[in-house]
């Protein structure tokens, strides 16, 4: 990377990051580019530069929030899809305490941006998002489990949203009850699902 490439996704980092402080103090629909262009210390021909609407700075501020989740969770990725290949099937349920507490942790940290996303989510197609999620986690499970193809998109929108609803409802709530107690909801919500199957 060259030094304009540097300067200009560091130029587009401080955007994100006066967004997402802007984003704590009050809900998107009130925040204006003159605001993030003053915060991040930029000229609003350089917020142009680099988004063509607020929705597509929400948008790379969720794909922001994603990396900083993935820096969060600290976590070996490679390691990770490796024990999905190889792990017994007893152990291949990533519905666990392991992987929902620090998840749920680190959206009740930014439950603001995760509220304005789930909010915003057509706008942002955050559907896309799972995209690399199937591809890399879930597909290798479904594999495992010889699921057949035509069943997946039906299986995954029935879990994904599920777990979405779970959470917006805890979001609604201003993430009032226990990350504990969300984790055990989930919990049982997919074990009865599964019972039933």
């Amino acid at each position: 990377m060259n030094k304009s490439e540097s300067k200009y996704f560091a130029t587009a980092a401080r955007m994100d990051e006066a967004f997402l402080t802007l984003l704590e103090k009050k809900d998107f629909a009130y925040i204006t580019v003159k605001e993030i262009c003053e915060a991040a210390g930029v000229n609003r021909s350089t917020f142009y530069l680099h988004y063509e609407t607020m929705a597509d700075l929400l948008s790379e501020s969720v794909s922001h929030m994603n990396e900083q989740f993935l820096t969060y969770m600290k976590k070996d990725s490679q390691t990770f899809v490796t024990k999905l290949r190889d792990c017994p099937l007893d152990e291949l349920y990533l519905i666990t305490p392991e992987y929902l507490t620090p998840y749920l942790g680190y959206v009740k940290e930014n439950q603001r941006l995760f509220r304005t996303a789930l909010e915003k989510a057509a706008t942002l197609r955050l559907e896309d998002s799972y995209t690399g999620l199937f591809r890399h986690v879930i597909a290798p499970i479904l594999d495992r489990y010889g699921i057949p193809q035509q069943d997946r998109r039906y299986i995954m929108a029935f879990y994904i949203q599920g777990l979405m609803a779970i959470i917006s409802e805890w979001l609604r709530n201003d993430c009032a009850d226990s990350i504990a107690y969300v984790v055990d909801m989930i919990q049982r919500c997919v074990k009865r699902r599964k019972e039933e199957t």
